[in-house]
């Protein structure tokens, strides 16, 4: 399985980005999909995840009501779609995926995608 990640750049503090990620190879097994981020001089943080199915979502309880998480079967893609963003969201994104009953540990990682705010 690989991931592409995608949707990066720089924004100033209020604005929105969405981020992609598609999934290719053997996708039949993929059970969760998820973002994850790392700011400088800190660890990796877990943003969103969602269910293949697209049935369940979870979130960063930091995060609930500004980014949203969303997927199109039909394109094998993950969407996360950033709103209102601060300064203090930028980072590293990247997408995972995981074949388990339940997320986590991951699987599989793509590349990572720099989010940069502006103030």
């Amino acid at each position: 399985v690989q991931l592409q990640a995608s949707g990066g750049g720089l924004v100033q503090a209020g604005g929105s980005l969405r981020l992609s990620c598609a999934a290719s190879g053997r996708t039949s097994r993929l059970r969760f999909m998820g973002w994850f981020r790392q700011a400088p001089g800190k660890e990796r943080e877990f943003v969103a995840s969602i269910s293949w199915s697209g049935s369940s979502t979870f979130y960063a309880d930091s995060l609930k009501g500004r980014f949203s998480i969303s997927r199109d079967n039909a394109k094998n893609t993950v969407y996360l779609q950033m709103n209102s963003l601060k300064p203090e969201d930028t980072a590293v994104y990247s997408c995972a995926a995981d074949s388990g009953s339940i997320p986590g540990p991951w699987d599989y990682w793509g590349q990572g995608t720099q989010v940069t705010v502006s103030s």
